[in-house]
């Protein structure tokens, strides 16, 4: 269940009689525990709870009701329960029907309410369904409310109106919408005359059928696109109802005042959404909530699309926001320098290319008129109106309902600054007409020109809209001029990878990366926002940042986007380091991202911040690469040979098969006990399944078979022909090609002898990478990697957390996981001149690891990295093993990864450059010298 859906229940639950042996299990059922779950609750099976009338959910809840007026005793005793403490309970809650008391354990967060009240305090409870709230929810649940009721009427009036739901009329529902999020919190806040005039009028006027709504509405939206003075003229006459409402203009109103058709249903759904606290709405909130009431895939996840504001001010504040406050601070209460830097502020242009409704922009504005309020406090002009314009916030949105949603949120937040700052009657007075600037462009950000939307200094554009709700598809809309300032660009881009792109987000990509990136067919959508930003700093002397996976930053994405920004004459300003960047979904894991900031400025230190748990750090710098770690620009590439070790890595063996030459132990023995000389050439086979989960797998290599037993054995030939029968009808030449020699490898590297297997892929749960020792005679498979083990040396290198952040870094990810280069991770990975001692206690490390991993028999490589569940032993196998080679490097323990990298990047640039002065046969003992 998302925050919407469990609001709506716990509400119902509130209206409905209280029954004392039910509630729990009701209540538990609103954040969306199984029916099955329940019933295994109420026949006590897994009621854990030692007190009457209780129920306890292990690491949920425990709950007990109780008689009239004992709610305090009952609240005392859940905490003072053992069952509290030993089923790891998160949070306690008693109720007798009239008052509800309930604590949040950890945080020793209490609520205290009537029991009808008690839904609103649900962002405080949702942690009980696996949803991290945020603390705007928790104290102000409208938001999330205000989204669950527009969205059942959205609902109702689409089943309504199934015209209004086809294309050509969904931005008239859209704009319907958004005319009615504008007279809620215009009723609310006295935009309106009167107390719930909107809400009353058509509750009034309309048949409690619903029959009439649509024409009430429309004649209420009429009003409002009509001046006072010419209604009396207006035809058909203005009903003296509609009177009351004042004239709003802005496009709002204008065009059609076609609504679509009401049931008793919609009418009510309606009336409940008016009814709401509209005054307390956060537009940056709100407006992403509702971006998805509109949307038919993403209506699942509604309620979810929420940034918090500290996320956004991770882009915001080192953008430009902690520079505006420094100038604050350093002004002081000199009237000239603050007179200067809020004319600054009223020129400083925000644009937000990927702006959906509006969050980031909705921030921007807010920061910057408390800014603006505090300098007019100072130099005693409390009184003055702002001078900073909302057509400075500038946007992009593809959807045509978040861009009419951005518009409308900014307007509310002018509004709302307008009143905290001015006072409420100056900011009525000032409010209504709305103009008709259209500052938020509908459209493809790849495909638009953003000089159009933010033209450089001097230049205008003349392309002038009457409605400040169209929303053209190819023209940014602007009627006005670019006086000059600073301009700052910013947003949280779509996040896609390159195989995950459709054929529209593959053309809009090569639309603005295919003539300036080689290879952008590899790149992340998002990175098709960073080109087209790196293009516009090419004309216009600006700052950007946004949020993008952290992908763009690893592996081969760097060699392909980042030469080319960089080469440019860009640098990166400030980064914030990967984190999780989490919305509102029950158990959502978040996808992990980073914040990058770029200048055209070619001075000034650059910061890197980092989330480290609940905490954050920030740190001044000389430069930051492109892989957000401190030092000189540098691209790791791709290198055919180990840049500083002996031992070298290769791909395991590709029978190309179809998997004919793999089968389990019963084939195995069925097929030896048959014929006893395929004994010599099954081999235990070792893929990613076998390795990390023990199964057993083995492998046929018919070229170890005489001819004549290959020709003669029904085992064998009947292989052969599966095999020949799959590769000639690959797409591929060569594979088609060795459909002639079915008995041997497309590629074979068997080696003999002990090896040491290293995984292509694995979890990014894990603290560390899990190579493993194969004893002789076993088959690697492709595509995972094999080194002999004549040394142990490597199996210590690879195991440890220094080489786990540099692949992490420089060879990327699949999905979420980490994927193996050999040629990218350990041929590039910086090792410092090893001697004779440092290999000795290296080799011991890893015979450490391997015992430690041995004691556990026969637990798996998955069951013995499991973060949650590593063994002692081991995990301090690993941290000796961390210890030893990090004194190595730098003769102590690093103190976090940044500073691992740190390192690494400093010795590998210094390394490539010693073996690019080298000549090849030198640089070719060098390396076995420094091994």
């Amino acid at each position: 269940m998302n925050a919407v859906e469990i609001e709506q229940a716990i509400s119902d639950l509130a209206v409905q009689p209280f029954n004392a042996a039910e509630f729990p299990y009701s209540f538990l059922a609103a954040f969306g525990h199984k029916d099955t779950a329940l019933k295994r609750l109420r026949t006590g099976n897994n009621n854990a709870s030692d007190l009457p009338g209780g129920v306890l959910l292990r690491n949920n809840i425990h709950i007990a009701t109780c008689e009239a007026g004992n709610v305090s005793e009952t609240f005392t005793a859940l905490l003072a329960s053992p069952a509290t403490l030993k089923g790891k309970a998160k949070f306690v809650l008693a109720t007798d029907g009239q008052t509800l008391e309930s604590q949040e354990l950890v945080s020793g967060e209490t609520v205290t309410c009537s029991y009808e009240d008690f839904p609103n305090h649900f962002g405080f409870l949702l942690p009980l369904a696996g949803i991290s709230t945020v603390k705007e929810i928790k104290d102000n649940p409208i938001d999330v409310r205000a989204t669950g009721r527009l969205n059942k009427l959205y609902v109702e009036l689409l089943r309504e109106n199934p015209a209004w739901a086809k294309e050509d009329r969904r931005s008239d529902m859209n704009h319907f919408m958004a005319r009615l999020v504008f007279c809620f919190f215009a009723e609310d806040t006295d935009i309106f005359y009167g107390d719930g005039l909107f809400t009353q009028t058509v509750d009034q006027m309309s048949e409690k059928d619903g029959s009439n709504t649509h024409e009430v509405l429309g004649e209420i939206f009429r009003a409002m696109n009509i001046k006072v003075a010419d209604r009396a003229a207006a035809l058909p006459r203005m009903p003296s109802w509609a009177n009351g409402f004042p004239y709003v203009n802005g496009g709002l109103f204008s065009g059609s005042t076609d609504v679509p058709r009401f049931t008793r249903m919609a009418r009510t759904y309606l009336l409940h959404a008016g009814s709401l606290h509209w005054r307390e709405i956060n537009p940056d909130i709100f407006g992403s909530m509702i971006q998805a009431v509109a949307d038919d895939e993403e209506r699942g996840a509604l309620g979810m699309h929420y940034t918090s504001v500290p996320n956004i001010l991770k882009v915001l504040n080192p953008l430009f926001l902690d520079d505006l406050r420094s100038a604050l601070a350093d002004a002081g209460d000199n009237e000239r320098k603050l007179l200067n830097l809020r004319k600054r502020m009223a020129r400083i242009r925000v644009f937000d290319p990927a702006c959906g409704s509006g969050n980031f922009l909705v921030i921007a504005y807010k920061q910057m008129r408390e800014i603006e309020a505090e300098i007019n406090r100072r130099r005693g002009e409390q009184h003055l109106g702002s001078e900073i314009p909302l057509t400075n916030f500038r946007g992009i949105e593809l959807r045509d309902f978040p861009a009419e949603i951005a518009r409308l949120a900014l307007i509310i937040a002018e509004f709302q600054c307008d009143v905290l700052y001015r006072g409420q009657k100056d900011a009525l007075a000032e409010f209504l007409p709305l103009d008709t600037q259209n500052w938020i462009v509908c459209g493809n950000a790849l495909r638009l020109d953003w000089m159009s939307i933010c033209p450089p200094t001097g230049t205008s554009v003349r392309v002038v809209g009457d409605d400040l709700f169209a929303t053209p598809l190819d023209q940014a809309q602007i009627d006005f001029e670019n006086e000059g300032g600073e301009t700052y660009i910013c947003g949280n881009p779509p996040y896609v990878g390159a195989r995950g792109q459709d054929k529209g987000q593959k053309a809009d990509l090569a639309a603005a990366a295919s003539d300036c990136i080689d290879g952008y067919r590899a790149l992340d959508f998002v990175a098709g926002w960073l080109v087209m930003a790196g293009k516009y700093l090419g004309h216009v002397s600006a700052d950007f940042a946004f949020v993008t996976t952290n992908s763009i930053c690893q592996g081969q994405q760097v060699e392909l986007l980042w030469p080319w920004l960089l080469g440019r004459g860009l640098r990166i300003k400030f980064a914030w380091t990967s984190f999780k960047w989490a919305n509102l979904a029950a158990h959502n894991a978040g996808v992990t991202v980073v914040v990058v900031g770029i200048t055209s400025g070619s001075s000034g230190a650059a910061k890197v911040f980092e989330s480290i748990g609940e905490s954050e750090t920030a740190r001044d710098v000389q430069n930051i690469n492109a892989y957000l770690v401190p030092g000189k620009d540098v691209i790791v590439s791709a290198r055919s040979r180990g840049l500083c070790v002996e031992w070298a890595m290769d791909r395991g063996s590709a029978p190309t098969d179809d998997g004919a030459y793999l089968f389990d132990s019963a084939v195995r023995h069925r097929a030896v006990s048959e014929e006893p000389l395929l004994d010599g050439a099954i081999y235990r086979a070792y893929g990613a399944n076998e390795f990390t989960k023990g199964i057993v797998r083995w492998a046929l290599k018919p070229d170890e078979l005489p001819q004549n037993q290959q020709d003669f054995s029904p085992f064998v030939s009947s292989k052969l022909a599966a095999v020949r029968a799959s590769r000639s009808q690959s797409p591929k030449e060569a594979t088609r090609n060795a459909a002639h020699s079915p008995g041997r490898y497309t590629e074979d590297r068997f080696m003999r002898d002990r090896v040491i297997f290293v995984p292509q892929l694995i979890s990014e749960t894990r603290a560390y990478y899990t190579p493993g020792l194969l004893p002789e005679l076993s088959l690697v498979l492709a595509p995972h990697f094999q080194l002999s083990a004549d040394s142990l040396v490597p199996l210590a290198l690879l195991a440890s957390r220094m080489h786990l952040i540099w692949i992490a870094t420089v060879c990327g990810k699949l999905e979420t996981r980490y994927r193996y280069s050999n040629t990218l991770g350990w041929n590039t990975f910086p090792v410092p001149l090893l001697t004779a001692q440092n290999k000795a206690d290296l080799t011991r490390c890893a015979e450490d690891i391997l015992l430690a991993r041995e004691a556990h028999f026969p637990a798996t490589i998955a069951d013995l990295y499991d973060p949650e569940d590593m063994p002692d032993n081991l995990r301090h196998a690993h941290e000796r093993n961390d210890e030893v080679l990090e004194r190595i490097y730098v003769g102590r323990r690093f103190k976090n990864d940044t500073e691992r990298l740190e390192k690494l990047f400093d010795l590998y640039t210094k390394m490539t450059a010693a073996d690019k002065a080298k000549p090849a046969g030198k640089a070719a003992k060098g390396r076995k010298a420094a091994a």
